[in-house]
Order: C-alpha cells, then structure tokens, then sequence
C-alpha cells in the first residue's frame, strides 16, 4: 500500500522507460563506434546521457525507497538490486572519470560502457522480475480475498 501510496513510484515509473530508451539508442550508437570506428562523439554524448539518466532515477529511487521502505538504500526488501545498482553506478561513473580525464582510448572507454550496460541489464532484470513477483502477490491476495477457497465451496 505504501509502494502505491509514494508519488515517487509514479516518478520511477517514468523514469525507468525513459532510461530504458536512452540504454536503446546508446547501444546502438555504442556498437556503431565499435564496428565502425565511426560516430564517437555522438557515442559519447549518448553514454553521458544514459548516465545522467541513471543517477536521476538512482537519486529518486533512493528517496522511493525511504518513502516506502525507510531506508534510503538497502532495505531488505531490495538489498540485492541496490548492491547491483552501486555496480552499475560505478561502471557508469568509471566511464566518466575516463572519458574527463582522458587516460582511455576511445575503444576502451567505449568497452567500459559496455559493461556498465550489462551491469544496468542485469539491475533491470532485477527490478522487472521483483515488480512481477509483487505484481502477482497482490492478484493473488485480491483473489483470495474476493473468493473463498476451492475446497470451502465443495463443502456447501
């Protein structure tokens, strides 16, 4: 009830799309550089973009999570999607650390961001199978409060 009472899970609900569809197009732009050797900078310019997207969402989920869970990180409930999530945000952040300070080739940093995307793959898998798992609990607390169960009706 909290999880659907906190505006904040409107607020990720958006977001989470929204960042899906920048990893998208960054990827393609990524693996563009990659084949081609071309495209660098509009590659960069979209990993910096899924980057800035995604210390949005973290930042808002942060406060998602006090607001539901009170914690601001690591609530048992999402332990292991926050640990992934610090993974993801370091990947992401080593990517802009090499690329402000240059002590990468383009490929490199190009390959960091490629691991940084797997990490946000695996972290969204994450998420997407935990809001299923509680998809599917509250259809299920809704049936069971809305039906008697099998057994009671062969009963009468």
């Amino acid at each position: 009830m909290r999880r659907d009472a906190s505006k904040w899970t409107l607020v990720q609900g958006v977001l989470a799309p929204i960042q899906f569809l920048v990893f998208l197009i960054s990827l393609g732009l990524v693996l563009k550089f990659l084949v081609t050797g071309t495209g660098f900078a509009a590659a960069t310019g979209s990993v910096v973009i899924k980057t800035l997207v995604l210390y949005t969402i973290m930042i808002t989920g942060c406060i998602w999570e006090r607001d539901v869970f009170g914690r601001y990180l690591f609530a048992a409930a999402f332990f292991w999607e926050d640990v992934v999530s610090m993974l993801v945000l370091a990947l992401h952040t080593a990517y802009i650390g090499a690329l402000l300070f240059g002590s990468l080739h383009a490929r490199y940093q190009m390959y960091i961001a490629l691991l940084a995307y797997s990490a946000y793959l695996l972290n969204a898998t994450q998420f997407l199978l935990k809001l299923r798992a509680a998809r599917l609990e509250g259809v299920r607390s809704e049936q069971s409060a809305v039906s008697p169960p099998l057994a009671a009706g062969l009963t009468s």
